[in-house]
């Protein structure tokens, strides 16, 4: 279990990997407005928790579980992001804070009720999958209908 601090900087890495193919810690302190010596220290606290693989200087890569770990921090934000702006009717920079906050102390419990109601509410797919946040096949069954 890693903490919620940890969650951001595994998140971060993910998405810098999608955007630039590679991870590297200028990248991810200037993302995270914070120091590299902190993400240094994150890069490590993630590596003893099997999420990454680095060594000194060398590239970041995240491990199938830390990817894994990482998609579902990103699938919750969504979820939640979706809920504030949508159902809630907050403006979008209002729903990326508030969602952020959210997200960081909900349950998964919590996320996987709170995803059944916004993909009803919104009109999405049904999740009859028996949607749950920790198994990433359930993802493809949350599409937007078109309302084209």
């Amino acid at each position: 279990m890693v903490s919620k601090a940890l969650e951001e900087y595994l998140k971060t890495m993910y998405v810098l990997k999608q955007q630039n193919g590679k991870i590297r810690v200028t990248d991810i302190a200037e993302k995270m407005n914070c120091t590299k010596p902190s993400v240094n220290k994150a890069i490590y606290n993630l590596k003893d928790n099997g999420l990454l693989n680095y060594e000194s200087y060398g590239t970041i890569e995240l491990t199938k579980e830390g990817e894994n770990l990482a998609k579902k921090i990103l699938e919750a934000y969504d979820i939640v992001y979706l809920f504030v702006k949508d159902v809630l009717n907050l403006d979008e920079k209002e729903a990326q804070k508030e969602a952020e906050k959210i997200k960081s102390v909900i349950a998964d419990d919590t996320i996987n009720q709170l995803a059944r109601y916004v993909h009803k509410v919104l009109g999405l797919n049904r999740l009859d999958c028996d949607y749950d946040i920790n198994k990433e096949k359930c993802r493809c069954c949350a599409r937007r209908v078109s309302t084209k």
